[in-house]
């Protein structure tokens, strides 16, 4: 196992870190599970009090010595808070679920813009050094999906020492994006990255065209192994979590971090994985360059965010992640496609002739259906 100096935190830690959020059914397994990956030096799991059991099961996991061994993270449930002490009393349960007297990494769950209303509004940041003061936690950071204009305001709000984004292939300029990643590394925080396989959509649903162009590429690797090595090759990323469900998962992403250094791609490899990138992106069903000709809206409508959002749905659909955004973050702040009122200023300046109303309340149907986390 390969391990990286964590930010400005001091700490030592495995580049592979254990999502807690997809443990298989059976409990005993999922305690076993946690120990293998401990066992072979893993020391980073990341939970949260959203994830069903999740807090509970990795709590009886870390029975038996196993907590000395590792950097426990989990996460505020900020939609809960009503209140400054709310924060406290979450953390309290947390601590409680997880079987411990500390959380060595809290942090803010998905700080999207009503999330980040909430932190200011109850003063969530002093919070943090407060709990910090009583030994409570050990270091503060915070988790996001939203857009990199947000992120950077968030991460120079506050003496944060590590932040959570969302980052694979497919979102290089998606969400926080590289730029976010990068910005927020030289700042010194630690970046953790999410979603390295979009909940294996990656995998799952990777067209025949991309299993011939890694079959035909000289070094024999799988779309997972492409997907995670595009990831640890850049300096900037810490750790990179992976939510297994399953023992030969686990092992198999053990197998791939053996040796996850960084700078390891070749000009070569850099290539196949913008091919990849191709064939996933040609799946994308609205023809929007992103030259942003159609902005301003003059109802505020986000247009080629959307059409972005829309894009990777059906790219890797079904995923709720891209549903989660549109719903959290635009609709909510009057930026989302319900906001048109088909005045066609937008589709006067677009050099692809798209019908951009018409496009809009076909985004706007698919990405608010129900979801689920």
């Amino acid at each position: 196992m390969e391990y990286i100096q964590y930010g400005k935190t001091g700490l030592q830690i495995s580049r592979f870190g254990l999502g807690c959020m997809r443990f298989p059914k059976d409990e005993n397994e999922a305690v076993a599970m946690v120990r293998y990956a401990v066992d072979k030096g893993v020391n980073y799991l990341d939970t949260a009090y959203i994830y069903n059991d999740s807090e509970v099961i990795t709590g009886k996991a870390l029975r038996d010595g196993y907590r000395d061994k590792v950097k426990l993270a989990t996460k505020s449930p900020i939609w809960n808070i009503k209140s400054h002490l709310d924060f406290e009393k979450y953390l309290d349960e947390e601590l409680q679920r997880l079987g411990t007297d500390h959380i060595d990494i809290y942090l803010l769950h998905n700080l999207n813009p009503g999330n980040w209303i909430t932190v200011q509004k109850y003063d969530g940041l002093r919070f943090l050094d407060r709990m910090i003061e009583k030994g409570k936690i050990l270091h503060k950071g915070f988790s996001i999906h939203s857009t990199t204009e947000a992120f950077k305001e968030i991460v120079d709000s506050f003496d944060w020492e590590m932040s959570q984004i969302q980052l694979n292939i497919l979102d290089e300029h998606q969400q926080i994006g590289v730029e976010g990643l990068k910005y927020a590394a030289q700042k010194g925080l630690a970046m953790n990255i999410m979603e390295p396989l979009r909940g294996g959509s990656l995998v799952n649903n990777a067209p025949a065209e991309i299993q011939r162009l890694i079959g035909s590429f000289p070094e024999k690797r799988s779309i997972a192994e492409w997907c995670f090595r595009w990831l640890y090759n850049m300096p900037e990323v810490s750790v990179i979590l992976s939510g297994t469900s399953s023992l030969e998962q686990l092992q198999d992403n053990l197998r791939i971090f053996n040796q996850a250094r960084p700078n390891v791609m070749t000009a070569e490899e850099q290539k196949l994985i913008a091919k990849i990138k191709d064939v996933f992106e040609s799946g994308k069903s609205i023809g929007c360059t992103g030259c942003r000709y159609c902005m301003p809206c003059p109802k505020g409508v986000s247009i080629p965010d959307i059409f972005r959002l829309y894009n990777n749905y059906q790219i890797v659909k079904p995923n709720p992640i891209d549903q989660g955004i549109y719903q959290n973050n635009m609709v909510p702040f009057a930026s989302g496609a319900d906001q048109c009122v088909s005045c066609r200023v937008c589709t006067r300046h677009c050099p692809q002739n798209l019908d951009i109303p018409q496009l809009l309340k076909q985004a706007h149907g698919e990405l608010s259906k129900p979801w689920r986390p």
